[in-house]
């Protein structure tokens, strides 16, 4: 499965939300599993939206045909559009499905890994970070993806940002320390984005 990850900036927040409806027409078209997102709840204007395809092969053909006609619709909306795709390497809990209709937040880390690091970073993830994040009460499911360069995306959704700050506040530290993740992340970017439920699709 291939993700990919849209942050904006946005200066029109009506003519963009409108526009963000009119992704509905990615229903029917080949290989698309599903997309969904919302407000940064700690950079006031940011948006993000996740998307999810079959394929890469999927993917590219959407893009050649009908990609700039959905989204036409928020021309003038939005600045500094950053984009990025990721290959899903494995789910953090089990069966990830792009589904958001059970998710009040989504938490979104992406790290970029020193390069002799990867494989202990990978191995961290699936040892240490997975089964403790699956066993906190509000997670609902997730995953870690993979791009070239090094770099990757850890995507989990949760009940509430409540349950999530509880998470937080009781264990990253520790597991910080614990999975050497210092030593393996050169730069890591984050958010928690309030989900829009008119935006998923």
């Amino acid at each position: 499965m291939l993700v990919k990850w849209i942050r904006c900036t946005v200066v029109d927040r009506r003519g963009f939300e409108r526009g963000q409806r009119k992704w509905a027409g990615l229903l029917g078209e080949p290989g698309f599993r599903g997309q969904g997102g919302g407000w940064s709840r700690e950079r006031p204007g940011v948006a993000h939206v996740f998307a999810f395809w079959e394929s890469r092969a999927f993917y590219d053909s959407f893009m050649a045909r009908s990609h700039d006609r959905l989204a036409s619709a928020q021309s003038g909306t939005f600045k500094d559009i950053q984009s990025k795709l990721f290959v899903h390497r494995f789910d953090v809990k089990t069966g990830f499905e792009p589904r958001f209709a059970d998710a009040d937040v989504v938490r979104v880390a992406h790290c970029r890994v020193r390069e002799a690091r990867v494989e202990h970073f990978a191995l961290m993830q699936e040892k240490v970070w997975n089964p403790a994040m699956a066993g906190s009460p509000g997670m609902v499911r997730g995953l870690f993806g993979e791009a070239p360069g090094h770099e990757f995306l850890v995507l989990s959704m949760w009940l509430s940002a409540a349950e999530h700050g509880k998470y937080r506040r009781e264990r990253v530290e520790r597991l910080s320390l614990r999975a050497q993740t210092e030593a393996d992340v050169a730069a890591l970017a984050g958010d928690i984005v309030e989900l829009e439920p008119s935006w998923t699709v």
